[in-house]
C-alpha cells in the first residue's frame, strides 16, 4: 500500500463485536459489491452471538480495514460435498457446533487499499492460532478462484487448480491460500452461484493442526511420547535357558525401571547358549539352540507382561519342517505375540547354516503406535523400510549381529539412512564381546544407537543416543511422534511427500 510521507499505520487486531456492524458493512460494500454486498444485520449479529471467538478484525487508527469469519462444525455431518450457504446456514452460522472438531472459514476480506500489508496473512495465523488453541483437528475453508473466468474457454477448473500450483497462473485467492499452508482437497461445484468470476466453482482447502491432540481416554490412549530402551549385551557363555533369561530380566527390569515403552535385544541374542553345542558342526550347532527358542520366547512373553514394557525380542533360530529361520518376535505387554522373519539372510548364514529368508513384511500394531523389525542385513534394503513407512510404521527397529567394524558400519549407516529418507525413527542395537570355540558367532562389534529425521526439531546429527562400542550398556531415548508429522508436511526435506508417483512406485510382489 502507498501512504504519504505523513501517513501513520497503528495496527491493531481484535474480536468484532456487535458495535462494529455499520463500519463492517461499509468494509464489506467495498470488498463485495459484485458479490451482494455486505451481510444483513440479523445475519453479522448471529455470527458474534454463536461463536465471538471467531470473529476477527484488523483496525488501523481506529478504522477497519480486514476481517476474518469463523466457526467450528463436527465436519463429518457435511463432508466434502457442500455448499457455502448449507455450512453456513445461509450466512447465520446455525450449525455451529462447540464440540465439533474443526474450524471451518465462513469469509476473509481486506480493503482495496490495504491489500499490500499482508493483513490477510496476519488473519489466517490468527486462526491457525485460534484452531490450535482450541484443539481442533484442521482448518477448512471454500476458496474461491476469481481468476477462472478468463481461461473457462481454454481449461478446466481441476486443470487451472494445477496451473496455479505449478505457478504458471496467480490467482488472486488461491495462490495466497497455497502459500499460507493450504492444501486443495476437492474441487467444489456450485459452492457459490453467484460468484461469476469463480464460474460457480470453488476449492475445498485444508490446513491441518499438527498440534491436534486426539480426545482420547484418560487412560489406555494412544501415546505421542515414546520410550525406547535399548541393550547392548555381553556375549559371555551360558549353561542353561534359566540363566539365559535371568540375564535377559536383569536388563529388562532396569529399562522398564525407567518406564520405557519398548526394549529391544540384538540379534540371535540365544547365541550365549551355543557353547552347549560345541561338539557339533554349525548347522547342527544352531538347529539345537533352535530347540530353545521357543522357551526362550515364552519366558520373555512372562516378562513382557510383568514388567509391563513390550520387547522386540532380537532374534531366535527357528527349526521347522526341516526349514531353518531368523526370526525376531515382537513380545506385546498385553501378552500377544508375532513374529518378522528375516528376509534377507546373508552370504554366512546360507553358508554356514542354511538359512532360509522369509516372504513377508509386518507392520505391526502396539499401543505406541505402529513399529516394523528389519533384521539386520534387511536394514540395508530401502525397499523394505519404505514400504513399512508406507504402511504406517512410525518407529523401526534394527537387532543385528555383526563380526567387524566394517560389517557393522553397512547396518549403522544404512540404518540412519532408513530414518531420513522415510522420516522416521529407527532403533538399533548388536552383541559385544567374544564367544570362545562357538563356530561362526566366535566374535562380535556392536554401537548401539537411535536415529532420527534430519531437520531442526531433531538432533543436529540426527542421533538421539549412542552407545559406547564394545561396551556392555543400555541406552534410553524418547522419541516424539509429533515431530514426525511435522518434518513429513512442514519440514525442509519432505521425502515422502516428494516422492515422484507418477513416474515410479512400489508394490510389494
Amino acid at each position: 500500500m502507498k501512504k504519504t510521507k505523513n501517513e501513520k499505520h497503528k495496527l491493531l487486531l481484535r474480536h468484532l463485536t456487535l458495535d462494529d456492524y455499520d463500519n463492517i458493512a461499509v468494509l464489506m460494500e467495498h470488498v463485495y459489491g459484485n458479490l451482494g454486498g455486505a451481510w444483513k444485520k440479523d445475519q453479522y449479529a448471529s455470527q458474534i452471538t454463536r461463536f465471538p471467538q471467531g470473529q476477527i478484525v484488523i483496525e488501523d487508527n481506529g478504522k477497519l480495514v480486514a476481517a476474518a469469519l469463523s466457526m467450528i462444525v463436527d465436519y463429518a455431518r457435511f463432508g466434502d460435498v457442500h455448499t457455502y450457504a448449507q455450512i453456513t446456514g445461509d450466512g447465520y452460522l446455525t450449525h455451529h457446533d462447540p464440540l465439533g472438531d474443526t474450524l471451518y472459514g465462513v469469509d476473509i476480506f481486506v480493503h482495496p487499499k490495504y491489500r499490500g500489508l499482508r493483513l490477510g496473512r496476519r488473519l489466517y495465523d490468527a486462526r491457525k492460532e485460534l484452531c490450535r488453541n482450541l484443539n481442533l483437528r484442521r482448518f477448512i475453508a471454500g476458496g474461491r478462484i476469481p481468476g477462472y473466468a478468463k481461461y473457462a474457454d481454454s481449461l478446466t477448473p481441476v486443470r487451472y487448480i494445477e496451473e496455479v500450483k505449478n505457478r504458471e497462473i496467480f490467482d488472486p485467492v488461491l495462490s495466497f491460500q497455497l502459500v499460507n499452508g493450504f492444501h486443495v482437497r476437492k474441487l467444489l461445484t456450485g459452492y457459490l452461484p453467484v460468484d461469476a468470476d469463480s464460474k460457480g466453482f470453488a476449492t475445498l482447502l485444508e490446513w491441518v493442526n499438527l498440534d491436534y491432540v486426539d480426545k482420547t481416554p484418560s487412560i489406555g490412549g494412544p501415546k505421542n511420547i515414546i520410550r525406547l530402551g535399548v541393550v547392548q549385551w555381553q556375549m559371555r557363555t551360558l549353561t542353561s535357558v534359566e540363566e539365559l533369561l535371568k540375564h535377559a530380566e536383569f536388563f529388562i527390569d532396569a529399562v522398564a525401571g525407567y518406564q520405557a515403552d519398548f526394549v529391544l535385544f540384538p540379534e540371535y541374542m540365544s547365541a550365549p547358549l551355543m557353547g552347549l553345542f560345541n561338539d557339533k558342526n554349525p548347522p547342527d550347532a544352531i538347529r539345537s539352540l533352535a530347540g530353545f527358542s521357543s522357551e526362550i520366547r515364552n519366558g520373555l512373553l512372562e516378562m513382557a507382561m510383568s514388567y509391563n514394557i513390550n520387547i522386540i525380542a532380537g532374534s531366535l533360530p527357528e527349526y521347522s519342517a526341516h526349514e531353518l529361520y531368523n526370526v525376531s518376535w515382537l513380545l506385546r505387554r498385553d501378552g500377544t505375540f508375532e513374529a518378522q522373519y528375516k528376509i534377507h539372510v546373508t552370504i554366512d548364514e546360507v553358508s554356514c547354516w542354511g538359512v532360509k529368508g522369509g516372504d513377508a513384511l509386518k507392520v505391526f500394531d502396539t499401543d505406541c503406535g505402529k513399529i516394523a523389525v528389519l533384521i539386520c542385513y534387511d536394514s540395508e534394503f530401502p525397499e523394505l523400510a519404505r514400504l513399512a513407512t508406507i504402511q504406517g510404521a512410525q518407529i523401526i527397529f534394527v537387532p543385528f549381529w555383526t563380526d567387524t567394524k566394517n560389517a557393522y558400519q553397512r547396518v549403522r549407516y544404512c540404518s540412519q539412512a532408513r530414518a531420513i529418507e522415510n522420516e522416521c525413527f529407527v532403533a538399533i542395537t548388536g552383541s559385544v564381546g567374544n564367544l570362545p570355540y562357538a563356530e561362526n558367532m566366535d566374535i562380535q562389534y556392536a554401537q548401539a544407537a537411535i536415529f532420527s529425521p534430519s531437520d531442526f526439531s531433531f538432533p543436529h546429527d540426527a542421533i538421539l543416543a549412542e552407545a559406547t562400542p564394545n561396551t556392555e550398556m543400555t541406552l534410553i531415548a524418547d522419541v516424539n511422534l509429533d515431530l514426525l508429522k511435522q518434518v513429513r508436511t512442514r519440514g525442509a526435506a519432505r521425502n515422502l511427500a516428494n516422492r515422484r508417483a507418477d513416474l515410479y512406485r512400489l508394490e510389494w510382489v
